[in-house]
């Protein structure tokens, strides 16, 4: 019956139904089949809900929206601009760093290309960047907003798998960092081969300082962020919150203030994000209920396990099972229905949990800009003004990088051990 449901899933998913159709009326389905009381439909979905790790999810939504309506982002963009307009690649790698300081924030790769992209394209076009030049490297660069902290989908992995969260977004700091320099040498490449435009010249010590004063109350929230989880001031959770209020006091004292409308805006944008991947949480749950009463963790288990007992080799199975989920699902559908499966032989493999969480994520992220799914592709083509083709055709050089960071991350599981050792 496990099968059956799954097979009944994909068939739904695959003729269009919306994701949480797709998961929801199998299980349904199934509960009535199996002579379950329907009431436990309600409460499986809404348990699912009842975690403390997940209540930071909205906030850090909520924290992104706000920066996005404060102008704190311009600021942001500004000071990137100045620090590194003048490497090859000029706005390139300008969009490379602005997405790695705003990720220090936003916690989520659309959050970065529908906050910094627009600023981001329309600059790389008026400076003689094709329109889907720009919208290719706003893309790739927005990969790293996941795995660096905060981010939501490794905190919703870990909220999946029981895994430290805290461990994982500070996990993911050298791996960030790992794939921004491949990427910045790829832009360089690309840019010493076809031209493209560059700053004059570099900027003095008095113009970056000029740059960095506007930008510095916002260059700060990452640093209280992260300071405060690694001396255990407050939890992932609180540190939303405080994340909150910090950007709500910047933008009152160093950003010209905040208006009611703009505060309602970063509300109701909150609640449409959050209902979006709450509800597919929910949904997941009742089906992961399923598939646990129905033995298939133990049998996917068993199964794997019979086929290597070797970590990097079972690593290696997974990263390729994920590479295929992730160009048909979303990252957080894909969490929910492939983490609780894979994360137990895995761990009984030797695979470390936090590796993992790493891996799987960054792996996912590779999902949200390849075809069918892809939707970082549907956002930034509309943002961009850009057909789809024609911005795939400009992304090709940058999945390069991806593919050579993922192996990396995945072959050399210290660079992401690293620092959370250091917290054991």
């Amino acid at each position: 019956m496990a099968l059956t449901v799954i097979i009944a899933f994909t068939v739904l998913f695959l003729f269009g139904f919306p994701v949480v159709l797709a998961i929801t009326v199998p299980a349904i389905i199934y509960v009535i089949w199996a002579d379950f009381p329907p009431e436990l439909i309600a409460q499986r979905m809404t348990y699912a809900l009842d975690s403390f790790p997940l209540v930071a999810v909205p906030v850090f939504i909520f924290v992104g929206s706000l920066m996005n309506q404060s102008g704190i982002t311009t600021d942001i963009y500004r000071f990137a601009h100045t620090l590194s307009g003048r490497l090859p690649g000029g706005l390139a790698q300008v969009n490379v760093i602005g997405s790695l300081i705003f990720s220090g924030v936003s916690g989520a790769a659309l959050a970065d290309i529908g906050g910094l992209g627009r600023i981001e394209v329309r600059a790389m076009v008026r400076a003689g960047f094709t329109r889907a030049y720009a919208g290719a490297i706003t893309c790739a660069s927005a990969i790293v907003g996941p795995i660096f902290p905060p981010s939501i989908p490794l905190i919703i992995y870990g909220s999946v798998t029981s895994v430290s969260v805290v461990q994982l977004l500070v996990a993911g700091i050298v791996p960030a960092v790992v794939y921004v320099v491949l990427l910045m040498v790829t832009v360089a490449l690309l840019a010493y081969r076809y031209g493209h435009p560059r700053s004059r010249r570099w900027p003095t010590l008095r113009e970056v300082w000029k740059s960095f004063l506007p930008a510095a109350p916002a260059l700060f929230a990452p640093i209280l962020l992260v300071g405060g989880m690694l001396l255990g001031i407050f939890t992932p959770t609180e540190a939303a919150s405080v994340t909150v209020v910090y950007v709500i006091c910047v933008s009152l004292v160093f950003y010209g203030g905040m208006s009611w409308a703009h505060l309602r805006f970063a509300l109701f944008d909150t609640v449409k994000s959050t209902s979006a991947i709450l509800i597919i949480v929910s949904a997941a749950a009742l089906l992961g209920w399923i598939l646990t009463i129905e033995q298939l963790p133990q049998v996917f288990t068993r199964t794997i396990l019979s086929i290597s007992t070797d970590p990097l080799m079972l690593l290696l199975i997974v990263t390729a099972l994920l590479l295929v989920a992730g160009m048909f699902l979303d990252s957080t559908t894909a969490t929910l229905l492939i983490a609780p499966l894979t994360a137990a032989p895995l761990t009984l493999a030797g695979v470390d949990p936090v590796h993992l969480g790493i891996v799987f994520i960054f792996t996912l992220m590779i999902g949200i800009v390849t075809p069918p799914m892809g939707l970082a592709l549907f956002l930034i083509s509309d943002i961009a003004k850009a057909p789809m083709p024609a911005i795939l055709k400009a992304l090709l050089p940058f999945y390069v990088p991806l593919v050579i960071a993922l192996a990396i991350i995945v072959v050399f599981p210290e660079l992401s051990l690293w620092l959370p050792k250091m917290l054991r």
